[in-house]
């Protein structure tokens, strides 16, 4: 089976004329179908930068990066959105929508997808929400949510659509101990169980036991790839 993330030679520059400055260096990497992932490194070494170029938030600008088996060079934005709705994004702030519910902030989620009826995000929602221990709390606001209650429910609405790959921006930063082994112990399980790929970028080095593999990043090139042994 062929890889999910594919990528050969990718540099990337932010700023024009005598402001450039590269942030990406020659990153080849691949990633295997229903890896758990883990991406380190100082502040400003490029993980976000090279998270956002693999979630097709910003275009490719040299090299090559597949996925899905589809390349991503010279895509127009209409491709690259077509793509961000095979994956799933989860960040270190919840964003979620106070005005809504967890189960309606879940169903948003689903409704991205084209030709998706309200009925049936609705029941998405209240199943994926059971499975990640909110079952009791679908008509919940979020300010009566904990702050483990709402990255569960970010969880929720990241994997209702069933991403091939998950994304993740810090997202146990601001959880204490528990909560964040809880969120990485869920996602663990729910990637594995649905085939899921997942790539996450953390200083949190309480989680690292979890991973499958680890990648550092340093000053924009990948310095070490420490595959763990299965679990």
């Amino acid at each position: 089976m062929s890889p999910i993330v594919e990528i050969t030679g990718l540099n990337h520059w932010f700023g024009q004329a005598a402001a450039r400055k590269q942030a990406l260096f020659d990153i080849n990497l691949t990633m295997a179908r229903g890896s758990f992932t883990v991406l380190m490194g100082p502040s400003g070494s490029g993980k976000t930068t090279l998270l956002t170029l693999i979630g097709c938030l910003r275009a490719l600008q040299e090299g090559s990066l597949r996925l899905i088996d589809q390349e991503l060079k010279d895509a127009d934005e209409a491709q690259l959105v077509l793509m961000r709705r095979k994956l799933g994004f989860i960040f270190q702030a919840h964003n979620l929508h106070e005005s809504l519910t967890a189960g309606q902030n879940v169903m948003m989620g689903a409704q991205v997808h084209p030709g998706v009826e309200a009925d049936l995000a609705a029941r998405a929602s209240s199943h994926i929400l059971g499975l990640v221990g909110l079952a009791e709390r679908v008509d919940y606001w979020p300010a009566n949510l904990s702050g483990g209650q709402k990255q569960r429910v970010a969880v929720a609405r990241a994997l209702v659509g069933g991403p091939a790959l998950l994304l993740a921006d810090e997202p146990t930063a601001a959880l204490d101990k528990d909560s964040a082994s809880e969120v990485i112990d869920l996602l663990r399980r729910l990637g594995h169980k649905r085939g899921m790929t997942t790539l996450l970028v953390t200083h949190d080095n309480r989680i690292l036991d979890r991973a499958d593999r680890i990648l550092t990043l340093e000053d924009g090139r990948i310095v070490a790839d420490d595959v763990r042994p299965s679990k």
